[in-house]
């Protein structure tokens, strides 16, 4: 939902009968979103999204996945009205602001729309409308989902969290695994409790998860930090890199459609290879990508063939996204985070994602815009200067969690493990030296508890 409304409002920028409505009108007789309302619209909506990922790292700890997803699905199926009977850019940006709100609570995998074929007020009307098809299906799905058994191990709901175990694993699973499964959760809660007491955000910053929350935080931060911004503005990027508006259309349909086929070979990707190798090979190719468009823009605005290749790359860095550093960034994220801090950590990523698309939105704008700066595709040099320094801190700075268990990040973490040695570090010999006879004491009497529960 959220990536389907952020690259809505984007995407709309092109639509004429938007311009004229919510635009300014420029010498030539056309109209454009000034450069300022166009980062204000999107950014508006980061603001609201800050707003709730903060509360959301308070109320999932408190009420758990569940209710506060459905209680955010609610508010946003209200707050629809607002942007969809909107006179003025003023009343879209409360709209848009309010919105923001619940999809700071449910970020999760984009998806895209794109709309054209009306030349009166439904233009954008109708796009804002479709909002309504996505959160009924989604609260009645969600209700029906099993609540996190990691939450509620933490909770000390032990019998809750078994009978969740038991709609997660094969139904012809014996209850030998689903025992050993809730023992082995309980069991990394207790270790990471023995290195680092506390749940609060001030946590995320002390001891080893001071580390941990660096590499979620920069992780996430890298997905706009690459040029990302420019696939929710690529009709408006075809348009002013001298595309007409039908071509601009057709290859953002285009666009989006090799997206979505790139996030699902990053599933198969992701498990023959490393989250640590998809990132750093993505971050190149990205990076090349962005030089090959910018000096594409170098040539004149009606060398076709300039053109064309501007509009290639651009969809080939979209499938490259989509293939690496945009979906295994959830991945990364979820996984080098402590399970104990994972809320807040998530919280803290994504807060720091928005200011960097705060940031980067309003560059977007200004570089584009033909009231501003104007670069074009020339915007690919500065795009690809930033992927590069995203290339220097992920060769550096991002570990690789693939085939290992929460328990064993934490051991590796505590130890002060290089990130270029998460993949080759034997583990059993780091953990002997971080399991004191209490914490295994202690873990064996849980697990006694649990089996008689």
């Amino acid at each position: 939902m959220e990536g389907f409304d952020i690259v809505l409002t984007q995407s709309l920028l092109a639509v004429p009968e938007f311009q004229r409505n919510f635009g300014e009108q420029l010498p030539d007789g056309s109209y454009q979103v000034t450069a300022a309302w166009q980062a204000g619209l999107t950014n508006g909506a980061i603001v609201g999204e800050l707003i709730g990922l903060m509360l959301n790292g308070i109320i999932a700890d408190k009420f758990g996945f569940k209710k506060t997803m459905i209680g955010a699905l609610s508010l946003v199926t209200a707050f629809i009205f607002i942007p969809f009977f909107a006179h003025n850019i003023v009343q879209l940006l409360v709209g848009l602001i309010l919105m923001g709100i619940p999809w700071g609570v449910f970020q999760t995998l984009t998806c895209t729309y794109a709309a054209e074929g009306r030349d009166d007020q439904w233009a954008y009307r109708i796009p804002y409308a479709l909002q309504w098809l996505w959160p009924v299906p989604l609260i009645v799905g969600i209700f029906f989902a099993p609540e996190s058994p990691w939450w509620l191990v933490r909770k000390q709901r032990y019998d809750e969290a078994k009978h969740t175990l038991r709609r997660l694993i094969s139904r012809n699973a014996p209850t030998s695994t689903i025992d050993e499964t809730l023992t082995m959760i309980h069991e990394t809660n207790e270790l990471e409790k023995s290195i680092s007491e506390g749940t609060s955000y001030v946590d995320c910053f002390k001891g080893v998860d001071l580390r941990r929350t660096e590499i979620v935080c920069v992780t996430w931060l890298i997905q706009t930090a690459a040029g990302a911004t420019f696939m929710g503005y690529s009709t408006y990027f075809y348009q002013q890199a001298g595309l007409d508006d039908n071509s601009a259309f057709r290859l953002s349909l285009g666009q989006y459609g090799l997206g979505a086929v790139g996030t699902v070979i990053s599933w198969f990707l992701m498990m023959r290879f490393g989250r640590r190798t998809l990132y750093l090979s993505g971050l190149i190719l990205l990076c090349a990508l962005w030089l090959t468009i910018g000096f594409c823009g170098l040539a004149p605005r009606d060398n076709e063939r300039a053109q064309q290749a501007i509009g290639s790359m651009l969809m080939i860095f979209t499938f490259v996204y989509d293939c690496t550093i945009g979906p295994v960034c959830y991945s990364l994220v979820a996984e080098l985070s402590s399970t104990r801090l994972r809320q807040k950590s998530v919280v803290l990523a994504r807060n720091l994602y928005n200011i960097g698309s705060i940031i980067c939105n309003i560059l977007v704008t200004r570089q584009l815009n033909p009231g501003a700066r104007n670069w074009g595709a020339k915007t690919g040099f500065f795009w690809g200067g930033s992927c590069f320094l995203c290339l220097v801190w992920t060769f550096f700075r991002l570990p690789e969690p693939k085939d290992r268990t929460y328990a064993e990040l934490d051991v590796l973490f505590e130890n002060k493990v290089s990130a270029r040695k998460f993949e080759s570090t034997v583990i059993h010999e780091l953990a002997s030296k971080h399991a004191p006879a209490a914490i295994v004491q202690e873990e064996k009497e849980a697990s006694e508890r649990i089996e008689k529960a």
